[in-house]
C-alpha cells in the first residue's frame, strides 16, 4: 500500500541576513513515520522546522505539508518547543496549559469546561494525574510531557518536537519515549536533536542536516542499525546508531524495505 507524503521539500533554499542556511534541499517523509532530524547546533534544524510550520518562506523551491502549503495546514501541526516561556508567578494549572492547545487545531473551544480531547491528551501524555497541579511546580520532564499533551489537544496530524530530551534525566526520557511510542503510527512525528550519534529505536527515517563545504547546508538521508552495545539506561530507551557514511537516495523508502532505521 502506498503511503501518502506528509512533508516534501523540493530544491529548497533559504537565506538569513544574506547568509545561506539551506541550499537546494530536497527530501520527503510519509504520513505516520517517526522521523529524527539530526545535526549539530547551528546546522539549520530550527530553520527547517520553521519552514515546515509555515513560519518562514523559502527563497526558492517548494515546501509542502500534506500536499499543501504549510501555512494552510498549520491547524494540523502540533509543536512542542524545547522550552515554554512563562511567568512562574502566574497561577496556571497543568489542565489550563493543555487547554491552550485548543486555541488552534482541528477542534477549538472547551476552554471553559472539561472536554474529551483535553482528557485524552492528558492520558496519552501520561500527565492526567497532574492536571490540577501548578505548571510551575513540575519538574523539567513533567513540563515537557505537559507540552506534548498541549500539542495533542488539537488532534494534530503532524507532531514536531524540538530537542525534546534536552536537560532531561534518564527516567524522564524513558517516560517521554514511552508516550511517543504509544503515539507512533497515529501521527507523523518529527523530532529535532543535536545528538548525531544515536536516535531512538522508534525512528523510521533519519535525516541529517549537514554542511556542504560552502557554508550552507542540505539534508541527507542516513541508514541506522541497532546499537545493542549501548545500555538502555544511558538514553532512557533502546537506540539505533546513525551510519553517517551512508547517503541513501530520497526514494530509498520506495525501492528497498528497511533502508531507513534498520532494526
Amino acid at each position: 500500500m502506498e503511503h501518502k507524503v506528509a512533508i516534501r521539500f523540493e530544491r529548497v533554499s533559504f537565506s538569513h541576513r544574506e547568509v545561506d542556511v539551506l541550499r537546494d534541499t530536497s527530501f520527503h517523509v510519509h504520513e505516520k513515520e517517526f522521523v529524527a532530524l539530526v545535526g549539530p547546533n547551528g546546522a539549520g534544524k530550527t530553520t527547517l522546522l520553521r519552514l515546515v510550520m509555515g513560519l518562514a518562506v523559502p527563497a526558492s523551491g517548494k515546501v509542502e505539508v500534506f500536499g499543501a502549503s504549510p501555512r494552510s495546514v498549520q491547524a494540523s501541526i502540533g509543536y512542542v518547543p524545547q522550552y515554554m516561556n512563562f511567568d512562574s508567578s502566574f497561577p496556571i494549572s497543568v489542565e489550563e496549559v493543555v487547554k491552550m492547545g485548543r486555541l488552534v487545531g482541528l477542534g477549538r473551544g472547551c476552554l471553559e469546561k472539561r472536554c474529551a480531547d483535553v482528557d485524552t491528551a492528558l492520558e496519552l501524555a501520561e500527565v492526567a494525574d497532574l492536571r490540577k497541579r501548578p505548571y510551575a511546580a513540575l519538574s523539567g520532564g513533567q513540563r515537557r510531557r505537559v507540552l506534548v499533551a498541549r500539542a495533542l489537544a488539537s488532534n494534530p496530524r503532524l507532531l514536531i518536537l524540538d530537542e525534546p530530551t534536552a536537560n532531561m534525566d534518564v527516567e524522564s526520557e524513558k517516560r517521554l519515549y514511552t508516550v511517543l511510542g504509544n503515539l507512533k503510527k497515529t501521527a507523523t512525528i518529527l523530532i529535532a536533536t543535536h545528538d548525531t550519534g544515536f536516535v531512538s529505536a522508534l525512528t523510521d527515517v533519519v535525516l541529517c542536516v549537514t554542511e556542504d563545504g560552502k557554508g550552507s547546508h542540505h539534508v541527507v538521508r542516513h541508514a541506522a542499525v541497532p546499537a545493542e552495545d549501548v545500555p538502555v539506561d544511558l538514553y532512557g530507551s533502546h537506540v539505533v546508531r546513525i551510519l553517517h557514511d551512508t547517503d541513501l537516495p530520497d526514494d530509498a523508502c520506495c525501492n528497498t524495505e528497511g533502508q531507513g532505521a534498520a532494526r
